[in-house]
């Protein structure tokens, strides 16, 4: 439910009023983000169902993903599992002219591998004393770096958890590990304690949403990623369709006489 701290709820009309005009400034920073070359990199972490998925739909959806392009990386092959552990993440880090949006990141170690036990507690520590630094070396490399952790309450996630159980076409999108980390709430919120007091650190700090009202989330969301990269709006050339040409002008719907075209159901 889309509501405030007041409970009062926010009109779609007025949020899709709102969400177009941060959309329209999305595409002005894309612009910007060309022109300059930059390298960005936004990280999106939060309990399952808090709502990472819709608002990476929301900034994405009126951008190019040449420019915005989303990484949600599978779980590690046998490969990848004995290479160092930031190996596949940086792959996937930006060129110039990029924003590179993380749906979960490296972060994994200090939420569903240390909770789940797929990493030992020495290397969550390892991993814990690390981070920092490697996110400064990240930096010092003139690559911006922007961590978003969406937090969701218990009584919203359980609402929705249930409304994908109820709807087949999200059901989808509830997974066995889903159904483990709904079950180990206080041990999830125990290892987002740990992993906020080692690596919200000035140069590269957390920045938390309140997500229950998912419309308010992800306005204001977005307005935080806007407002933490400095851009302007360029100045855009006018554009005017040239005159069609017609040389060589022919009866162009006659010749698919005869080929399949898909049956107008609708």
């Amino acid at each position: 439910m889309a509501k405030n701290a007041n409970g009062a709820k926010m009109k779609r009309k007025v949020y899709e009023g709102e969400l177009r005009k941060l959309q329209v400034e999305l595409c002005r920073l894309q612009d910007w983000v060309k022109q300059k070359g930059s390298r960005i990199i936004v990280v999106f972490e939060g309990r399952d169902a808090a709502g990472k998925g819709g608002t990476i739909k929301a900034i994405t959806e009126r951008v190019s993903p040449r420019v915005f392009r989303v990484v949600a990386l599978p779980a590690p092959s046998d490969r990848e599992k004995t290479q160092l552990f930031m190996q596949r993440y940086i792959t996937q880090f930006p060129a110039a002219g990029e924003v590179v949006i993380f749906d979960r990141s490296w972060y994994n170690r200090a939420g569903v591998e240390y909770v789940m036990h797929f990493t030992d507690d020495a290397q969550h520590q390892r991993f814990l004393d690390l981070c920092p630094e490697i996110e400064k070396y990240i930096i010092d490399a003139e690559i911006m770096l922007i961590k978003i952790w969406l937090e969701v309450g218990q009584e919203e996630q359980h609402r929705r958890f249930q409304a994908r159980i109820n709807d087949p076409v999200r059901q989808w999108k509830l997974s066995p590990m889903d159904l483990e980390s709904y079950k180990r709430w206080y041990d999830y919120s125990k290892a987002r304690d740990l992993m906020l007091k080692a690596t919200d650190s000035k140069h590269a700090p957390w920045y938390i949403v309140r997500s229950d009202d998912k419309r308010r989330a992800r306005l204001n969301c977005i307005s935080h990623i806007l407002s933490s990269i400095p851009h302007k709006k360029l100045t855009q050339q006018h554009v005017k369709l040239p005159k069609r040409t017609t040389k060589n002008k022919y009866d162009d719907q006659a010749s698919l006489k005869g080929r399949n075209f898909v049956q107008e159901k609708y």
